[in-house]
């Protein structure tokens, strides 16, 4: 699609699914930074050319927001959808649209690949409307183990870990077995942490950010006091805290440095997280992983948001 037929949006006309579009966030930013990785660790042989744009505007000006579109070696376009919940009819009818649009615009056939995160054991993958029948290709995440695949991680040095090791590392939050996702997410961070010398550190710092998003979504506050600490020892920590530990140090000076480095972390914690909570409420969710890698826009939010 011609870069001139893309639209921006305000937000209100962008599709909204409450809290569980955080995680749909995370995942797309997965496909994105991951494209080619992603597409093998799910079992698909084929090779990506490129990903290619996925909002889509109807003649009646209807807009169209497709998760994530693949144009592939072989000459078709894999479209990816997200889902966090069970697949309904609507939702197939929906994917049906987006496949029936995306092939007429590219002149190319269409699969679409549901990456499933429910809990339901059984999913449907199919609809049937007078004599035409239409299926999609289920991934469900909850069939994977993620104990067994962390157990594997932790063999691996940090130094021999591959794109390939972190695309399943970020969604083991919603994978089975029996580990809570707190420990799978402490877990993750830890991997992270080890081979900080081993990606380029925006790229580690936004793989952070995704397992963060994760935590604030699935863990309660309690839990959540764990993570943060986990995380200010990481590259994306101490990116957050550094201005915060600044301004612990100058109380610091009336009531101990090591008490006010410790406020100082406290609140910029509270305000990474309430920062987070705010986007993704207003359905901003493109914004949490771009602040993770930009700390001049984060201030620029924290600013405007008056945090």
């Amino acid at each position: 699609m011609p870069p001139e037929t893309e639209a921006k949006l305000q937000d209100k006309n962008r599709r909204k699914d409450g809290p569980a579009h955080s995680e749909d966030l995370a995942l797309k930013s997965a496909a994105a930074y991951f494209g080619d990785e992603l597409i093998h660790w799910l079992g698909i042989r084929e090779r990506a050319l490129r990903a290619v744009p996925t909002e889509m505007v109807e003649l009646e000006t209807r807009h169209m927001y497709e998760d994530f579109l693949f144009e592939m070696e072989n000459g078709m376009y894999y479209h990816f959808e997200f889902e966090s919940d069970s697949i309904s009819k609507e939702d197939l009818k929906r994917f049906r649209e987006y496949e029936a649009s995306t092939a007429r615009i590219y002149n190319a056939p269409v699969i679409t690949y549901v990456i499933c995160s429910a809990g339901v054991k059984k999913l449907r993958d199919s609809i049937t409307e007078g004599i035409n029948t239409y299926r999609v290709r289920l991934i469900r995440l909850k069939d994977i183990n993620a104990d067994l695949l962390l157990k594997q991680l932790d063999k691996k040095s940090a130094s021999a870990l591959t794109r390939e090791d972190i695309i399943p590392l970020l969604f083991s939050p919603l994978m089975g077995g029996h580990s809570t996702q707190k420990e799978r997410i402490l877990q993750c961070i830890a991997v992270l942490r080890n081979a900080e010398t081993t990606f380029p550190q925006k790229e580690v710092q936004k793989m952070e950010a995704i397992l963060y998003i994760f935590a604030v979504k699935f863990l309660d506050d309690t839990e959540l006091e764990s993570i943060k600490e986990a995380v200010a020892m990481t590259k994306l920590g101490q990116m957050i805290w550094n201005d915060a530990l600044e301004k612990g140090r100058e109380e610091g000076e009336k009531i101990g440095l090591e008490r006010g480095e410790l406020i100082g972390q406290e609140r910029a914690s509270n305000r990474y997280s309430r920062l987070i909570l705010l986007l993704s409420k207003e359905n901003k969710n493109d914004l949490i992983v771009k602040i993770a890698s930009d700390p001049e826009y984060r201030e620029e939010l924290y600013k405007q948001y008056g945090i």
